[in-house]
This record gives structure tokens, C-alpha cells and sequence, in this order.
């Protein structure tokens, strides 16, 4: 039996087979055998059911019903939870998604794998059309090859469709109206890798560009916006179907008038990202929301910048200095303005949970529904037989990692 514990000491010629799996679809496993598992002891997640005690088999990259394999992978003491999947970040580990660089890319991946995160959408910031134009092809370019960790589920397009009043840190000098032909090139270059977009609805040709952009497939959030209840409604109901970072960058949730927040809730079916790193929420406004908008409607993110897991200090964002101190990272010279987190999703799971919410939902949030956000809910989001073979144990104690399989491989930690 492999026990979780003692993985650090598994042979050399296991690391190097399991260890490294790839990205898109995942390579081949030399031998296959390592890909055939069973994970015995521990407390499964399933969206409908929550956590159970039960058998997780992988035959390959797969869980399947049952394994012929006598391996086993003793996770007792932990819960075990599907991989990740992150809508919403912007780096980590130094590399910026915004760089069009497929080395910073493969840089993130593999980062976030280690973090738990199977999946992400890198995110851009606003920035000009050729450098845009760039991160789409580079993009569409790495999505077409295996590559180590956490796979690309598609670019979130966060700007320059945003209000100058809300843009945060985004670049105001560079925010317009939105463009059905400027997205559409972005599209084109990207070969159809944009996935979601962000945009302010109540700019001057939002509507036309969501109900385009839903009719080829792409998710539209409302987000970084003055919109009042009935505008944020109107472009509900033209078929945005999610909402940017939840309070943060909107109109405030008030008693005569409800905002963004109001609209998303009595919309339904309307998805809400939140971040949930302590600094972003109040804790008691994530409590709120999860109660208000339910579990199945909350997708948490990270919205995590290049200097997530380094060191504090000053860093650049685009054409922006960002300084983080004590967990905030702020502008430079506007220390009042949040720039984004420091905070991996699995961490933002940790909190929340430390905040009230139960591990369940906090899961469910993290996993489920974003795969059902972007339609992949066949392939991801759940250990239920047929889905792809990743996985993460957390000590049922104190939350703490203690393995990642991915691609019915136990990842090199």
C-alpha cells in the first residue's frame, strides 16, 4: 500500500513516471501501471453528496468504477477532493499570464498543480490590442502541446470593456467602449481560446457584444462596473450569466438600490465569483453571499497576481508597480486600491472555511462550479467515473496538502 506519508521516499523511476504529469490531455505514462490506483480510507467529495467515506479508482488517466490494480493509496486521515479549477488569475509563481510568453505559462502550470489547481483560465489584464492579440495566439499555441501541470481551460478577457470609475487596477488610458470588431480580432487570433470575458454593461454597445459573444459560446461576466440593478438585469437577461469578483469593482449591495449584487441574485442561474482571501470579503460579506446566492451558485477565485507565493516586496502588473505587504497587495501609488491577491484558490478554500463556510460548499465552489461555468463539468469538478483522474488530499486536521494525484499520477511534490 503507498502510503500518502511517506511519499517523498517512492522510488526514482516512480517519481520520474508520475511525477511530471503534462498539461493539455496529459502524455502517456511510460509503463501505464503507475496510472492504475486505487485511494482507499479517506473521505470523498461529491458534489450531490458531499464527503463520504469510499474507494477512488483510476484506470489511467480516468476514474473508473472499480480497479483491477492492487496498488493503493492509503488516504486515511484525509478528504479527498477533486482538482481545482481557477477562472480567474492573473499569475503566480512570478509568471504573468499577460506576458505571451509560453515559458511563464508552463511556469503557472506548474505551480498551480502543486497547489491543487488541475485547471485555470490565465487572465488578462487591460492592455493594448497587439499585446492582447499576443497573449491570445501564445496561448492558443500552448493549449495545442503537452506540457507539465495544471491544464489551460481557456482565456478570461478581463478588460479593456471596463468603467474607467471601477477600473481598479487596470490601466485607465487604455479602457474603451466595448468593440464587437476588436473582440472578434482578439478571437481570431486567439483561435477561438477566449472563454469568458468581463465587461461593464452599461458602456455603449455591451449588450450587442454579450448576446455576440454568447452565440459563440463565450461566458460573459458583469464586472468592474457602475451598473444600476435594472441595467446589470437587462444584460442578464441578454445572457451574461456570471459576475466579476462579487463587490469588489461594482456598485455597492444597498437597500433601495440592490446593484449588480441584486441583479445576480434575482437573475437565476447567475454564477458570482468571489474571492475569498479575507481582504477583498469581510469574512461576515462571504457568509452573506454564500448564504444569499446558495452554494451551487458561488464560484470562488483567487484573482491572484504574478507575486502569489513569493516573497513580499514591489512588483510590476502590465505598465503598473504593485507593492505587497502583509498579505495586501495594493498599487504602488495608490495604496488605498487593491491590486489583486496573493492567495493560491486552495488557500482561499482554507479561509473560507475558517471563515464558517463548510468544507463542502468551499469545495463545491472551487471545483464543481466552475467546471459547470465553462461546460466541462463531463470531464472535471468531481471524482464520479468517467471524469479525468485528479485529485487532492488534505489532512483532515488542519487542511494541509497532502498529496496531488493528476492524470492517475501521484505529483512529485
Amino acid at each position: 500500500m503507498l502510503d500518502i506519508r511517506k511519499i517523498a521516499e517512492l522510488p526514482e523511476a516512480h517519481k520520474r513516471d508520475c511525477g511530471k504529469p503534462t498539461g493539455i490531455g496529459g502524455a502517456a505514462n511510460r509503463h501505464g501501471k503507475e496510472r492504475h490506483m486505487q485511494i482507499t480510507g479517506g473521505w470523498v467529495y461529491d458534489p450531490d453528496e458531499g464527503f463520504a467515506e469510499r474507494t477512488v479508482c483510476t484506470d489511467g488517466e480516468k476514474i473508473a468504477r472499480i480497479s483491477t490494480d492492487t496498488k493503493r493509496l492509503d488516504a486515511a486521515g484525509c478528504y479527498v477532493l477533486p482538482l481545482l479549477i481557477d477562472l480567474h488569475i492573473h499569475g503566480y509563481a512570478g509568471a504573468d499570464a499577460g506576458s505571451a510568453d509560453p515559458a511563464e505559462l508552463e511556469r503557472m502550470a506548474r505551480a498551480l498543480l502543486m497547489q491543487g489547481v488541475g485547471a485555470f483560465c490565465p487572465t488578462t489584464m487591460t492592455l493594448p490590442e497587439a499585446r492582447l492579440a499576443a497573449v491570445c495566439r501564445c496561448t492558443a499555441a500552448y493549449c495545442k502541446e503537452r506540457h507539465p501541470g495544471a491544464q489551460v481551460a481557456g482565456i478570461h478577457l478581463e478588460g479593456p470593456f471596463l468603467a474607467p470609475e471601477r477600473r481598479g487596477s487596470h490601466d485607465g488610458a487604455l479602457l474603451q467602449n466595448p468593440d464587437p470588431e476588436l473582440f472578434r480580432r482578439l478571437q481570431e487570433a486567439g483561435e477561438g481560446a477566449v472563454r469568458l470575458m468581463t465587461l461593464a454593461p452599461e458602456l455603449p454597445g455591451a449588450l450587442p457584444l454579450i448576446r455576440m459573444a454568447v452565440k459563440q459560446g463565450i461566458r460573459v461576466s458583469l464586472g468592474h462596473t457602475q451598473a444600476d440593478y435594472d441595467t446589470a438585469r437587462a444584460a442578464l437577461r441578454a445572457g451574461a450569466a456570471q459576475c466579476t469578483h462579487l463587490l469588489n469593482a461594482m456598485t455597492p449591495f444597498g437597500h433601495r438600490a440592490p446593484g449588480v449584487v441584486g441583479a445576480a441574485f434575482d437573475v437565476p442561474g447567475t454564477m458570482v465569483e468571489l474571492i475569498c482571501d479575507g481582504i477583498h470579503v469581510h469574512p461576515a460579506m462571504v457568509r452573506a453571499m454564500f448564504r444569499l446566492f446558495g452554494p451551487e451558485r458561488v464560484v470562488m477565485v483567487s484573482d491572484a497576481l504574478p507575486p502569489a507565493g513569493l516573497p513580499e516586496g514591489t512588483y510590476h502588473l502590465g505598465s503598473r508597480e504593485i507593492t505587497v505587504d502583509h498579505g495586501r497587495a495594493v498599487l504602488s501609488d495608490k495604496p488605498e486600491t487593491l491590486a489583486g491577491s496573493v492567495c493560491s484558490l486552495m488557500e482561499c478554500v482554507r479561509r473560507a472555511v475558517s471563515f464558517g463556510i463548510p468544507l463542502a460548499d468551499a469545495v463545491r465552489a472551487a471545483s464543481w462550479n466552475p467546471a459547470c461555468a465553462l461546460g466541462m463539468e463531463t470531464r472535471k469538478g468531481s471524482l464520479r467515473p468517467g471524469q479525468e483522474a485528479g485529485a487532492v488530499l488534505l489532512d483532515r486536521e488542519t487542511l494541509e496538502t497532502r498529496a496531488v494525484i493528476a492524470r492517475g499520477c501521484v505529483v512529485e511534490q
